[in-house]
């Protein structure tokens, strides 16, 4: 989910990719690039250590920052082969959110609400051969992404070291968008996530984390594309020591059903899995630090690169 939220254990974030290799595949008889961005609708990467724990309940909520980055120079076809063009792209997000858990019980669970605000900068090429010789497309867009509201969010605690929550994303096409341009801040269409988060704590201190969330998307009007729905699966495993947990983390995207429209040629279904380190530092009364560093791998029509992020977050 495109969130950032803290417990003391928590923390997540933001808009990651807006890859958008709009219109190349019609211009230039590519291969389709998996749903219409060529990524992941939503950010993945986000979650990692605590995927199942909320913000404690506080006066004036919870306020968190996300910076991350991501770069790819590997497109992949439907059968995981590398497609031989020069392609780039560079994504750099900056996202703010707020949470606010309150002690009110529903299906003895606290409920909550939150936000993000993600500011996008994406820039990226491609050069493909033609009849008349290679042929190159730039383009670089930044500004306001599209923004995440969470309406609700459950979160439940079952003693003595598992937690669980449950809620509900909507991301609004709030970013610039233009057919016109071969990246995109925005994705110019709405997509709706519900989601669901564990986490497990054993008394020697390992932890078994992981998030699923499927994404359910509406029409593009600009284009009459409508993606395929989107399974995301994030995880993580590590050992706390003190104030410090550090193990390997990462992600599962899989594209469930077909996308539709014009250029959506055989449904275009996208996969790609990710792994790498993953380090949290919380500790009562400091902001929660998370880092990680993901290498992506697997891939199927779409981009193949890796992706870094760091998480601060405080309750108040």
């Amino acid at each position: 989910m495109n969130d950032i939220c803290c417990t003391g254990r928590r923390a997540s974030a933001a808009a990651c990719s807006a890859l958008s290799v709009v219109c190349l595949g019609a211009f230039f008889s590519l291969p389709a690039q998996a749903v219409e961005q060529g990524a992941t609708i939503t950010p993945i990467g986000i979650t990692d250590f605590g995927a199942g724990m909320l913000p404690p309940s506080s006066p004036f909520g919870t306020v968190g920052v996300r910076a991350s980055y991501y770069s790819a120079s590997t497109l992949k076809d439907g059968a995981g082969k590398s497609i031989p063009n020069d392609f780039h792209i560079d994504v750099k997000t900056l996202a703010l959110a707020y949470f606010y858990m309150t002690d009110v019980e529903v299906l003895g669970a606290r409920f909550g609400v939150g936000g993000v605000l993600p500011f996008i900068d994406i820039s990226g090429g491609l050069k493909v051969g033609t009849p008349a010789g290679p042929l190159s497309v730039s383009g670089r867009d930044s500004g306001l992404g599209d923004m995440q509201v969470l309406p609700f969010i459950l979160a439940w605690q079952l003693p003595p070291s598992v937690f669980v929550n449950a809620g509900l994303m909507i991301q609004a096409p709030t970013g610039a968008y233009s057919t016109s341009k071969a990246f995109n801040a925005g994705v110019n269409h709405w997509t709706y996530s519900p989601f669901v988060g564990a986490t497990y704590i054993t008394s020697s201190g390992l932890e078994l984390s992981t998030q699923v969330s499927l994404n359910v998307n509406t029409v593009n009007p600009a284009t009459r594309y409508r993606s395929g729905v989107e399974y995301r699966q994030e995880f993580a495993i590590g050992q706390h020591i003190q104030s410090w947990t550090a193990g390997l983390a990462g992600y599962v995207y899989r594209q469930l059903s077909d996308d539709s429209g014009p250029g959506s040629g055989d449904g275009n279904r996208g996969r790609v899995y990710a792994l790498g380190p993953a380090v949290s530092f919380a500790q009562p009364g400091l902001p929660l630090v998370t880092l990680h560093g993901y290498q992506e791998f697997g891939a199927r029509n779409r981009a193949e690169g890796y992706n870094l992020a760091l998480r601060l977050a405080m309750t108040f």
